[in-house]
């Protein structure tokens, strides 16, 4: 008995971590960096300027907003391409995880024999690790080396929830 209740935990751990992935998608605050607040125009006394992995925007003190979204595929930097290209992997690797632990599990009556479910089941839960560690591997390396690099000391981009958010799942 405690064997199933732990599948079902496991599972829906998964499924968590699948919405965690899917929600970083959208989320808007990829890369921060607030320009200003040292001087300068007297009306615009802050502005910041952020981006996620459909467009890029611009704010100031007033809350005006301006906005680009990105057109096309080719139109943008090389590693937002593969940001892009492993979420939609992840989500789609996850997915496979779900149909194959759903399957796999003792709780569930569709399917061959234990051995079968047993091999099912592992193979899920490989596509779930597998799925995490192949989003999180290229996902916060190019922004932490503009975050912490000397190059451009004015303009600094900040780690926000997207990156945490996508750590945890």
């Amino acid at each position: 008995m405690s064997n199933m209740h732990l599948q079902i935990w496991g599972f829906l751990q998964s499924v968590l971590g699948w919405i965690f992935v899917a929600c970083t998608m959208a989320m808007e605050g990829w890369k921060i960096s607030a320009i200003g607040g040292m001087g300068g125009s007297s009306i615009i006394k802050v502005a910041w300027y952020w981006s996620n992995l459909w467009r890029s925007c611009f704010t100031d003190s007033t809350a005006v907003f301006n906005c680009r979204d990105f057109g096309v595929l080719w139109s943008v930097e090389l590693h937002i391409q593969i940001v892009r290209g492993l979420l939609m992997g992840a989500l789609s690797l996850g997915m496979l995880g779900f149909v194959l632990s759903l399957l796999g599990m003792e709780c569930t009556y569709i399917g061959g024999k234990e051995l079968s479910k047993h091999r099912k089941i592992y193979a899920g839960g490989c596509c779930h690790i597998i799925s995490g560690k192949y989003l999180t591997s290229f996902l916060t390396d190019p922004f932490s080396h503009q975050a912490w690099s000397g190059v451009f000391p004015r303009q600094k981009y900040d780690f926000f929830s997207n990156s945490i958010f996508s750590v945890c799942s």
